[in-house]
């Protein structure tokens, strides 16, 4: 891991419940904003889909992170805040991951197992996208596809 990895993923979370905490303080807007990195993304969208499947997350996930935001004092706007194309990108990496981890293990374990995966990595969207393009106003308000290659399946 790169020095900025480290800081996303400061190291392996210890529990099921510090995972469940960050989902519902996601929720309920509890959550430190300074808790709100990438590690904290990756695993609410991960308790979110093996805990929680009564939320529609590609559709609510959105409205989720944007709310969130808004209560902790982050704009939504065309250079800041919520990101369409990535969060829907993640949430697909995951459900894909998700596919492949084995049912024995606990909430907590799988989320480490991910953020030390090579598709939790900061440049791993890059495969597919253009920096320009996966960081453009148009990708943050709404889904694009890829410009480098098509994204799994």
């Amino acid at each position: 891991m790169t020095d900025t990895e480290d800081k996303l993923f400061p190291g392996p979370f210890e529990s099921d419940q510090e995972i469940r905490r960050i989902g519902q303080g996601l929720l309920d807007h509890s959550l430190p904003k300074e808790e709100w990195g990438h590690a904290a993304h990756c695993a609410a969208a991960i308790y979110f889909t093996l805990e929680r499947p009564e939320i529609e997350l590609g559709r609510r996930m959105p409205l989720i992170i944007r709310s969130y935001n808004v209560a902790t004092g982050v704009e939504n706007t065309q250079d800041s805040g919520y990101h369409e194309t990535i969060t829907q990108l993640y949430l697909k990496v995951i459900r894909q991951f998700l596919c492949v981890v084995s049912n024995d293990m606990a909430l907590h374990e799988i989320v480490n197992f991910f953020m030390c995966s090579p598709f939790c990595k900061l440049d791993y969207l890059l495969l597919f996208y253009s920096r320009d393009r996966l960081f453009s106003k148009q990708a943050r308000r709404q889904f694009i596809e890829p410009d480098l290659r098509p994204f799994p399946a």
